[in-house]
């Protein structure tokens, strides 16, 4: 529990650095969907971006929690 917590604290600090880089607006926090002021085209940018990065943490942390298993008990979680 706590590495999903982790994880989801470094997706998030990831996904504002990428997106500060690849926001045409300039604007440093993501729109969200009922935000008026954004276009479709960059809300759903915004998401998909953000999905990705957090799916890549993710498996990143459960990966690396996978190894550390396999390295504590000799098998892959999971067999």
């Amino acid at each position: 529990m706590v590495s999903s917590i982790i994880s989801g604290v470094v997706a998030g600090a990831i996904f504002k650095q990428i997106w500060k880089k690849a926001s045409r607006s300039g604007s440093k926090d993501a729109p969200k969907a009922l935000e008026s002021e954004f276009g479709l085209g960059e809300v759903l940018a915004a998401a998909a971006i953000q999905g990705a990065v957090f799916a890549g943490v993710k498996a990143l942390v459960d990966r690396g929690g996978a190894r550390l298993f396999q390295r504590a008990t000799g098998e892959w979680p999971g067999n």
